[in-house]
C-alpha cells in the first residue's frame, strides 16, 4: 500500500468530505452540509485534516482551535483501511497544529455507543472526562 499523504481542506473537498463521513464516520451533526463544511474552511483553514491514499480519502479530523481550547471532531477512518496508522497520523497533525498554535489540552467529542471510537481515543492517549457532560441548545437565525 502507498504512503498516507496528510492535507488541510479546501472547500471543494467539502461536497466529498460529507460522503466521506456517511461511509466512515457514526452519527450526523447539524452543521453536516455543505454550508456548514464549507463555512469550517473559511473561518479556520487548517482545522480540517485529511487523509489520502493514492487519491482516496480514508480518513478525517476536525482540529479546531478557538485560541482557548483545541477540539477535535470527526475523527473518521474508511473501514477498510481501519487498524493502519491512518487515525495516528491524523491525530499526530492535529496535536502538532495545537501546540503550534499555543494550545495545551485536546479534547475530542466521542458518542456514548461509539465503542470502536472510544478505544481508538483511549489508545492514543486520550482519557474520558466523567465529571463532564455536554450540554447544546440548536441555534435559529
Amino acid at each position: 500500500m502507498s504512503d498516507l499523504h496528510l492535507r488541510t481542506a479546501t472547500p471543494s473537498d467539502a461536497l466529498p468530505v460529507l460522503a466521506f463521513w456517511r461511509v466512515a464516520a457514526e452519527g450526523t451533526s447539524i452543521s453536516d452540509d455543505r454550508a456548514g463544511v464549507e463555512r469550517l474552511i473559511a473561518r479556520d483553514p487548517g482545522a480540517l485534516l485529511l487523509a489520502e491514499r493514492d487519491g482516496d480519502l480514508v480518513g478525517t479530523v476536525i482540529a479546531g482551535f478557538d485560541g482557548w481550547r483545541c477540539h477535535l471532531y470527526r475523527l473518521a477512518v474508511h473501514p477498510d483501511v481501519r487498524r493502519q496508522g491512518v487515525a495516528t497520523a491524523l491525530l499526530d497533525a492535529a496535536e502538532r497544529r495545537f501546540t503550534a498554535l499555543g494550545g495545551r489540552r485536546g479534547d475530542a467529542m466521542v458518542l456514548e455507543r461509539n465503542e470502536r471510537a472510544q478505544h481508538a481515543w483511549s489508545a492514543a492517549g486520550y482519557t474520558r472526562e466523567s465529571r463532564w457532560r455536554r450540554w447544546t441548545k440548536p441555534l435559529t437565525s
